[in-house]
């Protein structure tokens, strides 16, 4: 640890049954979510000037199961840079040496809801094709690299208000490589009913016809999907390509460039404990190492030059056209009207 940390950068706060020890860069901490591995507070950056989430990692090193996932998730979290895949914008630890070093803080971007939230929402099949498209292009980009996520579920793909969607939490990604093997039971037995998921249960209005041709689409891509041979289902890339999704297809995002993963022996690394704690604790000195030389990965897109300028506060209202108001306590949205003006076309930002 560089001899400029010291423990007035740092101040304790209570949150839930867990204290943070943070920056004083991150304010106004209050809790969003928690889960297997940690747990999680909105807070506002005061250097940036934004909303970000900041991730506890639970006892990272209370065996070696979890301290090979807190690495895994560093390390793919550091290599990943796609604008659908959530952003590492911070990692710190307040400890000063390999000898005290505990504790692990990941923070990103902080998105307004979950799709746990937002299935339940009326939406247009423009917003649900946009939505779809933005998942394939991430899970896409994550295949290039031969990382297979293994716990992709709604409370693990997020939404902003303007209709962009991000995929989170790699604590159980897998990379394919030699030896490879994949265990049988690793994701959360969530499943709902396709009609659920594309919101098929549309009534009848002035553009019934359009509806009707856009629900048929959904279906028939739905249908495709599903398949449970994994030789007769449809690919990512045919996904892609479908009618029902085509229409955004940009080859920035659906073609980018894969993530170059530096640890080649990512899965077949196995240690002792110990030597799980100091190679995560060395990945935590290089981000803090090449934050000094400005060599992180540049600020997600949508954080503009004006919002790290502002003065702006956690739960900033969000336009009336976005998809608004996803407002519940685990997420920090805004709390505006919880309805979609869906009758000006697809929100800023889904065109």
């Amino acid at each position: 640890m560089s001899d400029s940390k010291c423990d007035s950068q740092f101040y304790s706060v209570q949150v839930a049954d867990s204290t943070f020890t943070v920056l004083k860069r991150y304010q106004q901490l209050k809790p969003i979510g928690s889960g297997a591995q940690g747990i999680v507070c909105a807070a506002f950056d005061t250097v940036l000037g934004i909303n970000v989430a900041v991730k506890k990692l639970s006892r990272p090193f209370q065996n070696q199961t979890h301290a090979k996932r807190a690495y895994r998730e560093l390390v793919l979290l550091k290599c990943v840079n796609h604008k659908n895949i959530i952003s590492l914008l911070n990692v710190f630890t307040p400890q000063k040496t390999l000898e005290e070093f505990q504790d692990v803080y990941l923070v990103m971007e902080l998105m307004d809801a979950n799709l746990c939230q937002v299935i339940h929402m009326e939406l247009d099949h423009e917003r649900m094709s946009y939505l779809l498209y933005q998942m394939l292009c991430g899970i896409k980009h994550l295949h290039s690299a031969g990382i297979i996520h293994r716990d992709l579920k709604p409370s693990n793909i997020v939404v902003k208000s303007d209709c962009t969607l991000k995929i989170l939490d790699f604590g159980l990604a897998r990379t394919a490589c030699t030896n490879f093997m994949m265990t049988p039971y690793v994701v959360t037995r969530y499943y709902r009913a396709p009609e659920v998921i594309l919101g098929m249960g549309y009534k009848q209005n002035a553009e019934a016809e359009r509806n009707k041709i856009k629900t048929s689409q959904a279906r028939d891509l739905l249908s495709k999907m599903l398949v449970i041979d994994p030789d007769k289902r449809s690919s990512v890339d045919e996904a892609l390509r479908h009618p029902y999704i085509t229409v955004w297809y940009d080859p920035t995002e659906a073609e980018a460039p894969p993530p170059q993963i530096y640890d080649a022996q990512l899965e077949e690394r196995e240690h002792a404990i110990e030597e799980w704690k100091e190679l995560i604790y060395k990945e935590v000195m290089d981000w803090e190492e090449r934050s000094k030389n400005g060599v992180v990965k540049d600020q997600p897109s949508g954080y503009t030059d004006a919002a790290v300028s502002s003065n702006a506060t956690p739960s900033q209202s969000s336009s009336t056209n976005d998809i608004s108001s996803m407002s519940t306590e685990q997420t920090l949205a805004s709390d505006t009207d919880s309805s979609l003006d869906a009758s000006t076309g697809p929100p800023e930002g889904c065109r």
